[in-house]
């Protein structure tokens, strides 16, 4: 049976992998080019390949000080997300007819909508007075502010599993935290996976947060590093390009290796 091609689609298809492509090509090209060969042509192979960019970016970044910091931050705050927002959200959830939750949940989605830039002053002044703005404040920060989205989406996961496997393990004697831990956390495995991913690229990529909390450069995030020795490589974009691709690649192949929990994830909740 002949299949008749949908130029349309594929035409698109093709350049939105053009679009995406195409960066990632420059990065590699000119993270590995000498100045000179970056002067001739911007699109062209590199004739020597200088791998000795990414040994003098790591030297003038402090790389590894600033990988081990995106990596602590990073991991702590996916751990202490999946354990206190879904915590937060099966009380909501189990305990919507209450005015006072209903009114909980709808002020946490209402947080969506607070643009970040008119919290920034607020957050820079009581961060520095209460002793926060160091690694520590920053990971409470993010765990505060994933709040909203996690349990807008971890609500509408919950309120989909049946009441009747609690009440059963409340009948076996179980109490509320029992029930919780050994009945409905398992069962938010896959939607676990998706906040877990989604905080990880979140937590890595950040630019902002770190930028405004952070006092101490020894603290800095693989982001934030970029923009701290940005003007040493106002003349040298090999360097720099060098550095954004080791601070890129991490997340790239977390999500390589990632994305079908993502899939499974928002699959299984729009199932349900």
């Amino acid at each position: 049976m002949n299949r008749q091609t949908n130029w349309l689609i594929t035409t698109l298809l093709i350049l939105g992998s053009i679009l995406i492509l195409l960066p990632l090509y420059l990065t590699i090209t000119i993270a590995l080019k000498t100045p000179n060969e970056l002067s001739k042509s911007l699109l062209a192979l590199p004739e020597e390949w200088r791998f000795q960019n990414f040994l003098e970016a790591i030297e003038i970044t402090n790389f590894f000080n600033a990988l081990t910091n995106s990596m602590i931050i990073t991991i702590f705050v996916v751990i202490f997300t999946l354990l206190t927002n879904s915590m937060v959200a099966y009380a909501i959830a189990r305990n919507m007819h209450k005015r006072f939750y209903k009114f909980l949940f709808y002020y946490f989605v209402s947080a969506m909508f607070v643009p970040f830039p008119i919290m920034m002053l607020p957050i820079v002044k009581q961060t520095s007075s209460w002793g926060m703005d160091n690694i520590a404040g920053l990971i409470l920060l993010y765990i505060v502010y994933g709040l909203a989205f996690n349990v807008f989406i971890y609500v509408g996961y919950i309120k989909s599993i049946p009441k009747s496997l609690e009440e059963a393990a409340i009948i076996d004697g179980a109490s509320t935290w029992q029930v919780f831990w050994k009945v409905i956390f398992p069962l938010l495995a896959p939607m676990n996976a998706t906040v877990g991913i989604l905080t990880t690229l979140w937590a890595w990529n950040d630019f902002m947060l770190p930028l405004i909390i952070l006092s101490d450069r020894d603290q800095a995030t693989l982001p934030l590093v970029q923009y701290l020795f940005q003007s040493q490589f106002s003349t040298d974009y090999n360097l720099a390009f060098a550095s954004y691709l080791m601070a890129l690649a991490p997340m790239i192949i977390v999500y390589i290796f990632a994305q079908k929990w993502i899939i499974s994830g928002v699959t299984k909740g729009a199932i349900k």
